[in-house]
């Protein structure tokens, strides 16, 4: 998110990210295979045939939908953070939610593939919200730990 708001500390707006992925899963063929939503920022591991079509459908319209329900919700302050943060080549859009680009990091193996669940869900302790990964709402962690999780994925 830019500037790094803190957009996600509602169940609205992370519900909004859980449906799309959802749908991509359905639709698109995407293969989630971990993720977790922080109040400001998200990590996610898929593989798509078009990976990079995916994540831009879902910057687009996640975004739209988010900036939607803050302008339903007249969250001012955020909307106006999002205003000042687009980018004046822009000329399409009144907001810019989504940091620029993609900020993808390659998995090269079978080893680095396994790691990388536990690394991203292991930001919410690292921060001091919750002792066990698994204990975080929007993440994947309790998927992997056996338990049902807010969002089916595919395990690895």
């Amino acid at each position: 998110v830019v500037e790094w708001l803190p957009v996600f500390t509602r169940p609205e707006t992370v519900q909004i990210l859980l449906d799309c992925w959802q749908f991509q899963r359905q639709q698109s063929g995407l293969k989630l295979y971990g993720y977790v939503i922080l109040e400001n920022h998200l990590h996610f591991i898929a593989q798509s045939a078009s990976l990079n079509k995916c994540v831009a459908s879902f910057k687009a319209y996640t975004a739209r939908q988010i900036i939607d329900h803050l302008q339903d919700k007249r969250a001012e302050r955020l909307l106006q953070r999002l205003r000042l943060a687009k980018c004046a080549h822009k000329q399409d859009r009144d907001f810019q939610f989504w940091q620029e680009g993609v900020h993808a990091e390659l998995i090269l193996n079978e080893a680095m593939m396994r790691e990388k669940p536990y690394y991203i869900h292991a930001n919410p302790v690292k921060r001091g919200y919750v002792n066990l990964p698994e204990h975080w709402r929007y993440s994947s962690a309790s998927n992997y730990s056996g338990q049902r999780g807010l969002l089916e994925i595919n395990l690895w």
